[in-house]
């Protein structure tokens, strides 16, 4: 009676819906929070995904690319096809070099069909080619880089794409035996080869495939966002400065060991950046799908990396 008197009963009552008000918009601020936050997971989660499919997508379009040229538009095909490493490898390289012919009856000669599409074709070296292999030769002219073998005699023709590229350009070499070497395809000497990610690094040395020293390591890169955190916008220049911090830790790693004959492998537009803002050079690089602790994920890069593919025509 006395609330109503003085005029508080209304004000009571426009304070309680005041303050259910100021409830149901905090609960619809925290929803909105929770929405947002959800959001910029998925979005994160979804581009850590889209940089492993791509890595994935380049092996199997690289895979799809040799399945592709098993058959030429000539409909001429390899006989055979191997994906090679290790003592099957070595194997493989023993019988070849263990070829003998006449003084100029065995032709190595290295093409690449990448360049020959940049207008580049040395006219030369693919004549001598055709000259023997025939119809044959549209095995060589489309793919990757690769080492082609054959005889005058038939017996012989091959083709293999090594890791390493030759430091020289091979060009149609007849002589009495393949001009091949084992560092194009063997793990052989002392090499650094390291795996980079947006959050992930490992390098090892290594002497003849054998890992004798190692460093590895994670970084915290944010891949989730918390409830109630940051806006998008906010969020990803936070990672974006995790990742470069991330690569500026893998710049001071790889300066602790030798960079002379370095393999870098992994997520291929981390690779980009840390060629382009290194004071190194890489004697070759690949993207590989390697994931994981470091050093298992280092030792399956390693493996991935060593690897030849071999076609039989």
């Amino acid at each position: 009676m006395i609330d109503q008197l003085l005029g508080r009963a209304s004000l009571k009552d426009r304070i309680d819906e005041l303050e259910d008000e100021a409830e149901r918009l905090r609960q619809r601020y925290e929803a909105e929070s929770e929405r947002k936050a959800a959001a910029v997971t998925a979005k994160q989660e979804a581009e850590e995904r889209q940089n492993r499919l791509e890595d994935r997508i380049a092996q199997l379009e690289g895979e799809l690319e040799r399945v592709d040229g098993a058959r030429s538009d000539d409909g001429v095909e390899f006989r055979r096809k191997e994906r090679l490493r290790g003592a099957r490898l070595e194997e493989v390289l023993d019988r070849l070099t263990s070829v003998r012919t006449g003084p100029e009856g065995a032709c190595t000669v290295f093409l690449d069909p990448q360049r020959e599409a940049d207008g580049r074709e040395d006219a030369e070296r693919y004549r001598q080619v055709e000259d023997v292999l025939g119809e044959r030769t549209s095995l060589v002219r489309t793919g990757d880089p690769c080492l082609v073998c054959f005889d005058d005699a038939g017996l012989v023709s091959v083709r293999l794409e090594p890791p390493v590229r030759p430091e020289r350009d091979l060009e149609a070499t007849w002589s009495d035996r393949f001009e091949l070497e084992r560092e194009w395809f063997l793990p052989t000497g002392t090499y650094t080869l390291a795996l980079v990610r947006a959050d992930l690094f490992a390098i090892g040395v290594y002497e003849d495939g054998e890992r004798v020293d190692y460093k590895g390591f994670e970084s915290d890169v944010k891949g989730s966002h918390s409830k109630g955190g940051f806006s998008q916008a906010r969020f990803e220049r936070i990672r974006d400065d995790q990742i470069d911090d991330h690569l500026e830790r893998c710049h001071r790693a790889l300066a602790e060991f030798d960079t002379d004959r370095l393999y870098l492998v992994g997520q291929r537009g981390v690779l980009e950046t840390l060629a382009e803002e290194g004071e190194f050079e890489p004697k070759e690089s690949a993207a590989v799908d390697a994931t994981g602790d470091p050093k298992p994920a280092l030792e399956d890069a390693h493996r991935s990396f060593w690897t030849t593919e071999l076609g039989v025509f």
